[in-house]
């Protein structure tokens, strides 16, 4: 395929992620999204399977080859946070934007489709993963329980993000443990509630719960050794509704991080005993509620030097960054590099708003950077 062809498609491009922008759809919500991706790559005569994990799909292109496959996957998901860019082709769903860039990431693929299918000497099998739900539900996870693997063997999966701050089109990722696990928690104290002038004959939640509070800041400074990474963060605290009354119940939303799985083991267990043993000291009961954790994205080294030197032999030296320590963000791109082989990499989104701000937008100067990349890579996995 001659980039001349590319070049021609790029506008369309444009077009694309700008009207995947508009309309964003929540984890599991994504029908719009799912159907105008799909309705466009079977247009172009790829064989697309639907309703993967839900609204998820796969979208394959065989062209023979020594039996591998390879995956490429985008996530697909908005937010739901107003939109404050003022662009022409702001979100036109109210309360809800694309705010993470995976409108971005989807079109990225949309393009990397494209270009394979317009490369009449390239050989070999792609599956283009959509997935949905990576922001809070963990759509990967789904996806495979519904058999993505069974269904579409991969030898090797790779995905892309954009990250705001890195040079724009420059591309970065480390062997090894790329981002943070996750995990969170809903901490119920339940203590006995009355009046505010006597807390003799109450078991008062707030104060327990103001300690569990206090006693978590050392759980990573006196369980995690100095050289390795966890953060827990108390981020809502939620109790009572007026000054002279003591309520029966505080409510805390946590969050639990680290970048190696066996820290990420030993600060699950340390958070629940500092947490009932905190609740027991002051009378009152704890129960912890645990929701649908991230595992460590575990990049395989070998997969990382494969996409660094076609990022360099592709752009050039400069191009690839090798990333010096994980990211404490999390994502559940993980999942399938716990199932395949693979790598996750970023992608320099520019000096632009952060991820997850109302004034975040995806940088579009890398439709064309994106796609050449995963069509350089699945070239060079396949030669």
């Amino acid at each position: 395929m001659t980039e001349t062809v590319f070049r021609a498609f790029l506008p369309e491009l444009v077009d694309i992620r700008r009207r995947l922008h508009q309309m964003p759809e929540t984890g599991y919500e994504e029908r719009q999204t799912s159907a105008f991706v799909a309705d466009l790559l079977s247009g172009w005569g790829l064989e697309v399977t639907r309703d993967l994990a839900a609204t998820g799909l796969v979208a394959t292109l065989d062209r023979g080859g020594d039996g591998r496959a390879i995956g490429l996957r985008a996530d697909m998901d908005g937010l739901p946070i107003v939109e404050e860019t003022g662009a022409a082709y702001a979100s036109r769903t109210p309360g809800m934007m694309h705010a993470c860039g995976h409108d971005g990431h989807t079109t990225i693929l949309i393009g990397a489709a494209f270009r394979l299918l317009h490369d009449d000497d390239f050989r070999g099998r792609v599956h283009f993963i959509f997935q949905p739900a990576e922001e809070t539900a963990g759509g990967a996870a789904r996806m495979i329980g519904d058999g993505l693997f069974e269904r579409f063997p991969c030898d090797a999966v790779f995905a892309l993000h954009n990250y705001p701050g890195l040079a724009a089109g420059r591309f970065s990722a480390r062997p090894g443990a790329m981002m943070a696990a996750i995990d969170a928690a809903t901490l119920t104290v339940r203590g006995a509630g009355g009046h505010g002038a006597r807390p003799e004959d109450t078991v008062d939640p707030v104060v327990a719960a103001a300690s569990i509070v206090m006693a978590l800041q050392t759980a990573v400074s006196r369980n995690v050794p100095p050289q390795e990474a966890g953060v827990i963060t108390v981020g809502a605290f939620h109790a009572g509704s007026a000054c002279n009354v003591i309520p029966d119940e505080a409510v805390l939303e946590v969050s639990l991080r680290a970048t190696d799985p066996a820290v990420r083991t030993r600060l699950c267990r340390r958070f629940e005993e500092i947490v009932r043993l905190q609740a027991a000291s002051y009378g009152a009961e704890a129960r912890i509620d645990w929701q649908v954790g991230y595992p460590v994205t575990m990049n395989d080294a070998a997969s990382v030097e494969l996409a660094a030197a076609v990022i360099r032999d592709t752009f050039g030296d400069d191009a690839f960054a090798p990333l010096d320590r994980p990211m404490m963000g999390s994502e559940d791109f993980a999942f399938m590099l716990e199932k395949v082989k693979g790598a996750y990499l970023f992608l320099g989104n520019g000096d632009s708003a952060g991820l997850h701000s109302s004034r975040y937008d995806f940088n579009d100067a890398l439709l064309e950077r994106g796609p050449a990349f995963l069509h350089a890579l699945a070239r060079r996995f396949f030669a």
